[in-house]
């Protein structure tokens, strides 16, 4: 016989849910969307009829007192991560929380503690760590074909004005999200820096209202982190009209160019030539890091992106909003 299923409650019930995050727990190996969890109940109960899951509430504490739930997605607005998170973690859930980990440094701390404490696993959704296309940047920078990294530059520009009524206006919200777009997508970036160059140095950043004069966050901004070897720079917008998801890592002995990471070609460049490679993402996008996560809880290991690791993003985020 197969291990179980691994029952989900899903916390939060928004677009990214809908598109990605509910059908990965649906359709990983091993795992089953059991419950969700939305303000509105009649809401709640659609989205349950529509995925698959046997039960909907109004209320997300009815979801995490639920014995029948193993593991709890959690999906609501930055501001909620921390209270949920620990919530489910002290109930005895094993919890996948969305990215960024929290508002702050040390809500960051308390939910690792609490998974310290409760013995279950903590992980953060930062699913661009498995990449297919991240995964070929790890092995050309261990096997030394780049030679020493100098600089590793990441662009992310998506434009991006709601109207108060939008479903996800909350983002510009300072107390609802933490920050403009370096709190929203550009962590996802960081993550990569961290992952590939190591714990950063120093941190340095600048952050600018340059088209959306009123808003409470930043529209664009630009961290500059130093590392034991090379130098990394983050730039996100949602001011530029040209959209951009690129990253460039140069190194002392070539080069690796991804024009859009969301699709995964390579172009790498040594004293040898210039060749190309194709490295795409799976289609839905969040399935690896739900994939990961199912069988680190089988397996009873860490999962892929661990709490420690969102913290070390939101050290960096800290700073850069210092």
């Amino acid at each position: 016989m197969g291990a179980p299923n691994l029952r989900w409650g899903l916390i939060g019930c928004g677009d990214i849910s809908e598109k990605r995050v509910a059908p990965a727990l649906r359709d990983a190996p091993a795992s089953r969307l059991l419950a969700v969890a939305r303000a509105r109940a009649e809401l709640a109960a659609d989205f349950a009829r529509r995925h698959g899951a046997a039960k909907s509430h109004a209320d997300w504490r009815a979801l995490v007192r639920d014995p029948e739930v193993d593991a709890v997605y959690v999906a609501t607005p930055v501001r909620m991560h921390a209270e949920q998170t620990i919530a489910a973690l002290e109930a005895g859930k094993h919890v996948l929380v969305e990215k960024p980990m929290a508002l702050s440094v040390a809500e960051c701390e308390r939910m690792i503690a609490a998974a310290r404490s409760s013995g279950k696993r903590l992980g953060v959704a930062y699913y661009r760590h498995l990449y297919p296309a991240v995964k070929r940047l790890r092995e050309l920078l261990g096997k030394g074909e780049l030679g020493e990294p100098v600089l590793l530059e990441i662009q992310a520009f998506e434009r991006f004005d709601p109207g108060p009524d939008h479903p996800r206006a909350w983002l510009l919200r300072k107390a609802e999200s933490g920050g403009g777009p370096m709190m929203d997508f550009g962590c996802h970036r960081l993550e990569i820096l961290l992952d590939l160059l190591g714990p950063a140095r120093e941190v340095r950043a600048e952050r600018s209202n340059v088209l959306f004069k009123s808003r409470e966050v930043e529209d664009t901004c630009s961290a500059h982190l130093r590392f034991l070897k090379g130098v990394g720079i983050v730039t996100v917008s949602h001011a530029s009209r040209e959209a951009r998801d690129s990253v460039d890592l140069y190194g002392s002995e070539g080069s690796v160019h991804i024009d859009v990471l969301n699709q995964g070609r390579l172009r790498i460049v040594t004293p040898r030539g210039t060749r190309e490679e194709a490295h795409p993402p799976h289609a839905n996008l969040h399935q690896p890091i739900v994939d990961d996560f199912v069988a680190a809880v089988r397996d009873e290991r860490e999962p892929a992106v661990t709490g420690a690791a969102g913290l070390a993003v939101n050290r960096v985020l800290e700073a850069i909003y210092a």
